[in-house]
């Protein structure tokens, strides 16, 4: 049934319950538009950082070929660590094989593997690049991708190429920083 129409009764009645009534000045509800959800500012950070690594030239001025042997030590560093590393005096606790890698996965590869082997504080791996023998005329791809990559490192405390039993300028040995 449809809603009838008040009646002058029903009006009078209302009005004397309500009581006067005067308009409200700037009653103006504070509506505010709803937050942005939450972003994720620190991923979104890391992606970048890593395109831009993805984006940069991995050989600035290097020019490494099959038979060099790598080698680097941060400042502050003993000799007699890096004498030791050099002679394979440490345990290798994990190792990484990049053969068949293109430049792209090896370095999200190799990133991962030091991340891993960090966060179980590991001190000695080896990361394993090949001669480059296989390439083009370029040199060895993947070697002087790992040299670059393990430079711009702050836990690698330091890298040179394995004893020749194992794996010689086909390997590198790096000696990580412990996670404090």
């Amino acid at each position: 049934m449809p809603p009838e129409d008040p009646t002058d009764d029903d009006r009078a009645l209302f009005r004397a319950a309500v009581g006067p009534v005067h308009p409200v000045r700037g009653d103006r509800h504070g509506a505010r538009p709803a937050p942005p959800p939450p972003r994720p500012r620190q991923t979104e950070r890391e992606r970048l950082r890593v395109l831009e690594e993805l984006r940069d030239d991995p050989f600035p001025g290097t020019e490494v070929q099959p038979g060099d042997e790598l080698c680097f030590m941060q400042e502050g560093v003993q000799r007699q660590v890096f004498r030791k590393l050099r002679r394979g005096h440490y345990r290798i606790a994990a190792e990484l094989d990049l053969h068949g890698f293109s430049s792209v996965q090896a370095r999200e590869a190799l990133a991962e593997f030091l991340a891993h082997a960090r966060e179980r504080r590991l001190r000695c791996v080896r990361i394993v690049h090949g001669k480059g023998r296989g390439s083009s005329n370029r040199g060895p791809v993947l070697k002087g991708l790992v040299a670059q990559c393990l430079r711009r490192r702050a836990e690698v405390l330091a890298y040179c190429s394995a004893p020749q039993n194992q794996g010689g300028t086909g390997a590198v040995l790096v000696l990580l920083r412990l996670k404090d």
